[in-house]
């Protein structure tokens, strides 16, 4: 198998085991008598400490792609197994409720620091083995595992809830990563040349690279936002019961992914799109998505905004990083790496707080604040282009 399908099956197995517990957290959390707003700050402090520590990770992969690799995703998988054993300990009542918390969230703030070195030393990993015609189809590649693991990690996750506790996905998970990190040390080749320096500096507001970087926090923000309250609107736009929501809600999201994982891992792949070309068609159809949301009042074309919101973000999505990767030197790959993925952890950060906020003041909020902001990349990218020079 090439360096980059080994890469992808890394990248699949890493996401797998995170989101196996998008189902989970909020119903292990009311069994161990937390409070929404504690399981909520596990997903915020886990986002916050990517958004600090990647371009740390990203600096330190220049001198190796692979040690770093194997260390985030050994991190994750001992952050993984605490937060199971912690929460263990919190059923059985042999730690008191006032500790359990802070435990738990301690484990959730080590795996966000340690798999915030995945995401940037992979990408990283992709400019080292591609050339820059095929850059852009190597990061798209990424963001199929990425999409394809997430779609069958909530699946898989509330099948083990359902089988054997709601502990079983964390411990799942954990063992996952564990049997990731041998397939990385005994298979994946290390794609940096012997005695390669560390990277010196790189600044975000950098020329080359900032326009980018905050067109990918847009993404981002404008992703999550959408993601956090579309169960919401279609409850309240079609007036559906839980189960109902549940039932609607999945399959949209079903679609939507699919349609994700097409496009990065055979359209944009077979057709080699350079980033500009993907930027061009993905922020169009972004917007056309979250206004046919705006509008929609029936689950058809509530499904069909939804789709094309993900269509719009699997084109544009590859297409900023390929661009990053292709504004700056070889050099500065881990480097920009980073940056890339400290901008769209801070967008995952802020994402529910703005989305579920906004939602309250009017539902329809979300969407037209994510049409906006990609209208404004979209009239922003000829001077995007020319200080990124790609």
């Amino acid at each position: 198998m090439s360096p980059v399908g080994l890469l992808f099956l890394t990248l699949f197995n890493s996401i797998l085991g995170l989101s196996i517990l998008f189902p989970i957290l909020g119903p292990l959390g009311r069994e161990l008598g937390l409070t929404e707003v504690q399981v909520g700050l596990f997903s915020t402090g886990y986002a916050l400490m990517q958004f600090l520590l990647s371009p740390l990770w990203g600096r330190l992969s220049e001198k190796g792609r692979k040690p770093i690799l194997l260390l985030g995703i050994l991190g994750f998988a001992v952050s993984f197994l605490l937060f199971g054993l912690f929460a263990l300990l919190g059923q059985r009542g042999l730690v008191s409720a006032g500790l359990l918390f802070p435990l738990l969230l301690l484990a959730r703030l080590l795996g966000g620091a340690f798999s915030s070195a995945t995401l940037p030393t992979a990408q990283a990993y992709v400019a080292d083995i591609t050339g820059r015609e095929h850059r852009t189809a190597g990061m798209a590649l990424l963001g199929a595992a990425f999409g394809l693991a997430v779609i069958l990690g909530p699946a898989l996750g509330a099948g083990l809830a359902a089988w054997f506790g709601l502990l079983a996905p964390v411990f799942f998970s954990s063992g996952i990563a564990f049997l990731n990190a041998l397939f990385v040390a005994l298979v994946l080749p290390e794609s940096r040349p012997q005695g390669s320096q560390e990277a010196g500096h790189l600044s975000p507001w950098d020329g080359r690279v900032f326009p980018l970087l905050l067109l990918g926090f847009s993404l981002n923000l404008s992703g999550v936002a959408l993601e956090q309250t579309i169960a919401f609107y279609f409850q309240d736009r079609l007036g559906l019961s839980g189960v109902e929501t549940a039932r609607s809600v999945g399959l949209a999201l079903v679609l939507y992914g699919f349609v994700a994982v097409f496009i990065q891992g055979f359209l944009v792949r077979r057709f080699s799109w350079p980033p500009r070309t993907l930027l061009l068609l993905g922020l169009p159809v972004g917007i056309l998505g979250f206004l046919l949301l705006v509008v929609a009042h029936g689950f058809p074309l509530l499904a069909l905004g939804l789709a094309l919101q993900g269509a719009g973000t699997a084109l544009a999505g590859p297409g900023v990083t390929a661009a990053l990767s292709l504004a700056v030197g070889e050099g500065e790959q881990g480097l920009v790496a980073g940056l890339n993925a400290s901008a769209q952890a801070l967008g995952r950060m802020l994402g529910p707080v703005l989305g579920t906020g906004l939602y309250r003041l009017s539902p329809e909020a979300p969407y037209l604040l994510g049409a906006i902001l990609l209208l404004v990349a979209l009239l922003a990218l000829p001077f995007l282009f020319r200080r990124a020079r790609i």
